[in-house]
């Protein structure tokens, strides 16, 4: 790997043994894919995967206190992952001695640590790092060092910024040094897709569906697809940005996607168009019975797979502003129909601190109260990680959930009729 005269300096000590073991990590992480350099960092902010203060976890909490033992602090300000609980998210005293007593005992430690190496502000704790209310926003063009799969794909994707599926830890070693290795998604022919997917459905496909289609079929190629424009239009409105950030979350975790490109729609495809599609590429057509397929094939883990669900979670990856006011309406609607006044199981919408501040602001906040729903800043996927959670009967609209734990997927429509107290 090429390394400019400041790269080699940092590796050879010259600012210290500790800066010189990060850059050294980071020249071998690059050498591993064969990167021909290292590129500067140009994004304001930073966004780093792990925000859990998990007890097995000393070797972080380690490496983290060697950094400020040092001096050492991240060179952007950066936001992190969500908070893995809330109390005010429904837990039994079991389940809440297991996350206090035995999971989550370094949480307090940990946030400190990460205050003191560069945290934005004490509530960037969010998987949507990228919205407005948040502010970690990058450009188009910007090289990014992020490590959360969902804020990855939907920056590259969606704002044009580049960045890698980088791992945890290797977020912060780039955001410390201010470079990371030039290689994949950085490049433009790691930009280049190598999938086409055709939209042929009879109505606006469900995004976590659709992605969850394309994620699995196409694993950690770049998909261009076409169609879909039909259904969400060719601008990035508020909505339009809602489902891709939902649809490029189940793209990432049930393959492994860190750039897609939707024809007249994402910036690199308005500019490239079908330059983007690299000779040879392989088609994938989506239609009606084929995402009626891949639902039918979802595993239920449930122990017993009949039963009543006892809980709900919708927002993974957090809700934005829109959506939280969309679902509000809806769930009136839906509990008018049905004859209710309130959901008739626990149901927790997850959302930024940022948004569910700007919510608390509209309208909106006190009617979505009234219905029932809980609303919280947690990461639903770390509350689920409570051994206890898999004996529960959960249900989500996320792919990402259902995917990683042993919460059952619902689309919107479903999930908006069970809560409700409707027929699913």
């Amino acid at each position: 790997m090429y390394l400019n005269e400041e790269q080699k300096a940092i590796l050879n000590g010259e600012k210290g043994e500790t800066l010189a073991k990060v850059m050294k990590t980071l020249v071998m992480y690059g050498d591993a894919f064969e990167a021909e350099k290292l590129v500067p960092i140009t994004s304001k902010y930073n966004h780093l995967v792990t925000s859990f203060g998990l007890k097995v976890m000393s070797p972080v909490y380690d490496l983290m206190q060697q950094l400020l033992d040092a001096g050492v602090a991240s060179e952007q300000k950066f936001s992190v992952d969500p908070r893995p609980i809330d109390k005010n998210v429904p837990a039994n005293v079991l389940q809440n001695l297991v996350f206090n007593k035995f999971m989550y005992t370094k949480q307090d430690f940990y946030e400190g640590q990460l205050k003191k190496l560069g945290l934005m502000d004490e509530n960037a704790f969010t998987c949507t790092c990228y919205m407005d209310e948040v502010g970690n926003n990058p450009g188009k063009g910007d090289v990014l060092s992020w490590a959360e799969s969902s804020a990855v794909v939907y920056a590259n994707s969606v704002l044009g910024a580049r960045c890698n599926r980088n791992s945890g830890i290797i977020d912060i070693m780039g955001s410390i040094v201010g470079y990371v290795p030039y290689f994949g998604l950085l490049t433009d022919e790691g930009r280049k897709a190598t999938w086409v997917v055709k939209i042929e459905t009879t109505k606006k496909p469900e995004a976590q569906l659709l992605g969850s289609a394309i994620g699995m079929k196409v694993m950690e190629d770049v998909p261009y697809v076409v169609g879909l424009d039909k259904w969400i239009g060719n601008e990035l409105t508020d909505s339009a940005c809602a489902y891709l950030k939902d649809f490029g979350a189940a793209t990432a975790s049930n393959g492994a996607v860190g750039l897609y490109h939707i024809a007249n729609l994402t910036p690199e495809a308005v500019e490239q168009g079908e330059a983007l599609i690299s000779e040879g590429a392989r088609e994938y057509v989506i239609d009606d019975a084929e995402l009626e397929r891949v639902k039918n094939n979802y595993p239920v883990i449930w122990k017993k797979t009949d039963a009543k669900p006892k809980l709900c979670f919708v927002g993974c990856p957090h809700l934005s502003l829109e959506q939280l006011k969309d679902w509000t309406v809806k769930l009136e609607e839906s509990l008018a129909k049905n004859g209710k006044k309130k959901v008739v199981m626990p149901t927790v919408f997850t959302a930024s601190p940022a948004v569910l501040k700007a919510f608390e602001k509209t309208e909106y906040a006190a009617r979505l109260k009234a219905t029932g729903v809980i609303t919280s800043y947690i990461c639903p996927l770390m509350y689920m990680n409570n051994p206890l959670c898999k004996k529960m009967p959960v249900i989500t609209s996320s792919n990402k959930l259902r995917t990683y734990t042993s919460a059952r997927y619902y689309t919107d429509a479903e999930i908006l009729e069970t809560v409700t107290g409707g027929k699913k």
